[in-house]
Parts: structure tokens; C-alpha cells; sequence
């Protein structure tokens, strides 16, 4: 199989270890900064350049770039690339992503699936990528077309060896409304949160869950300021909810109410069950 990849960073980088560690796979890529390409190529990550020659010869192309950057890249070479490959992207926003690129790639006859693959550390870049990040994660796609069985074990059979552990198919419009609450949402508080001016003073005083609830605060800022922006109506809508859920608690505080703060606690806890499935 022949395998392009544009941009090298962490998502990037970890698909083409991964494409490589499987026999008989051909990984071509792309990034704007050629001494990462070159690194990639001289470690035997990468084979060689995606470039005009090499595209047309990949049966599937993984555009691992921000939003923008990716609709930008599709755009500028969908000419280049052939009727038969399967371009998929690997945005965490869907709606702006898929809107534009389906209609990109029906004009110039390929198909085009957006994606969006559930890994990843607080760290980035090729250097922290690794062929084992996708291994039993679920990878959401956003097909141009549902029912169509033989099309989607083609998509399986192209995200094989990365080793995923579930394929997720949905809309771009649930999943952009999701992704607020299991994603965007928690990099906000966790982001939030370790602002506080005691969080300066937690060394000897943790344990998980603090350590659990501030992973995330370390991001990359101009990665998601982009993916906050571009969902920004369901990512309001939960931080409204959370406030308005924060000022229960506050409430039952300030007023000294030991059985609303019981029953608000309560709640949490069986409404984590249900969520768990337990």
C-alpha cells in the first residue's frame, strides 16, 4: 500500500511509523519544515517526498495539518491527485473541515472521508511521535456517503495498520457537538484551572486526580485556539452548562447546606455510572 502523509508533527509522524512498521507499505510525506522530512527519511520512517509525482500514487493520503492548512492543502493539489485514492483528514473540528472538502474532492473526482483519530499525549511534534499511539484507539470518521458496506471495510482495510481498536462513524455536526464535552471542554478547565495561584504551591499535596485534571493544560496553543474557534457555538453551550453547574456548588457553600451539596454530589456520582455503564 502507498501511504501520504502531510505534516509531521505528533498525529502525523506516529501514522507513518506506524504504515512502516507493516511489510509492503510505501510511506511518502510531506511537511514544511524539511529538516524534520529529511530526519524522518534518513531514520526509515518516511520513503520518500509527496510531491506532484508522488501523490497520484497513493491509495490513501492522511492530511494531518491544522483546520485551515488543511482545507488550504486539499485545495491546492486536488488536481494531482487519482480518481481511486482516499484522502482522510485528521482534524478534532469536522464541520468546517468536511463542508469544504467534500466539495473539493466531488469536483476533482476522489473521495475524500473526514477523520479525526482519538490519541494523542499533551506533548507535540515528530519528535513524540510513536507507531504504537493509534494502538486501540477509536478513529471517528465522517464518510461522504452512508450504508455503503464495501466502501467502509475499504477505509477499514486503509487505517489497518495504525490499530485502531474501533471505527466510530458519524455526522460532522455530532461530532463537532461531542468533541465540545469529551475534548475541547476539558483542555479549557484543565487549562483553567492550573491558574489558580495555590496550583504554584502543589508539590508533597497530590495525587491523581490532580495530576489527572492538569494534563491537558499543557497544549499547543495556536492548534487550539483554531479548533475552540471553529466550534465555538457547542463549546459555549458547555461552558455555560459547567458554570451554571459550578455555581450550584458554590451556592450550596456559601448558604452552609450540607444536603443540597450531598444531593449535588449524589448526582455526579450516579450520572458517572450511567455514563460508565455500570
Amino acid at each position: 500500500m502507498n501511504i501520504g502523509i502531510v505534516g509531521l508533527g505528533l498525529i502525523g509522524g506516529s501514522f507513518a511509523k506506524a504504515y512502516k512498521q507493516q511489510p509492503g507499505n510505501t510511506v511518502y510525506a510531506f511537511d514544511t519544515d524539511q529538516a524534520i522530512l529529511d530526519f524522518a527519511q534518513i531514520d526509515g520512517d518516511v520513503d520518500g517526498v509527496l510531491n506532484k509525482d508522488t501523490i497520484k500514487l497513493c491509495d490513501c493520503i492522511l492530511i494531518a495539518l491544522y483546520p485551515q492548512a488543511t482545507i488550504d492543502y486539499l485545495r491546492e493539489n486536488a488536481q494531482l491527485i487519482a480518481a481511486d485514492t482516499v484522502v482522510i483528514d485528521c482534524c478534532g473540528i469536522k464541520r468546517i473541515v468536511c463542508e469544504e472538502c467534500f466539495a473539493i474532492a466531488k469536483k476533482h473526482g476522489f473521495t475524500f472521508v473526514g477523520g479525526h483519530p482519538m490519541a494523542g499525549t499533551q506533548h507535540f511534534g515528530f519528535k513524540y511521535s510513536r507507531a504504537t499511539l493509534f494502538k486501540g484507539a477509536s478513529m471517528i470518521i465522517v464518510p461522504p456517503r452512508y450504508g455503503d458496506i464495501v466502501f467502509f471495510d475499504h477505509i477499514k482495510q486503509l487505517l489497518e495498520p495504525a490499530g485502531f481498536g474501533r471505527i466510530t462513524i458519524t455526522d460532522a455536526d455530532k461530532h463537532d457537538k461531542i468533541i465540545a464535552i469529551t475534548s475541547q471542554l476539558a483542555h479549557i478547565v484543565s487549562n483553567a484551572y492550573i491558574k489558580s495561584p495555590t496550583a504554584s504551591e502543589f508539590k508533597g499535596f497530590t495525587a491523581g486526580s490532580y495530576k489527572d485534571l492538569t494534563r491537558v493544560a499543557w497544549l499547543n496553543e495556536e492548534m487550539w485556539t483554531e479548533l475552540f474557534m471553529g466550534n465555538k457555538d457547542n463549546l459555549i453551550d458547555e461552558i455555560d452548562f459547567l458554570i451554571n453547574s459550578l455555581n450550584e456548588y458554590r451556592d450550596a457553600l456559601k448558604e452552609g447546606n450540607n444536603q443540597k451539596l450531598k444531593k449535588l454530589l449524589a448526582d455526579g456520582r450516579i450520572q458517572k455510572e450511567k455514563v460508565d455503564g455500570r
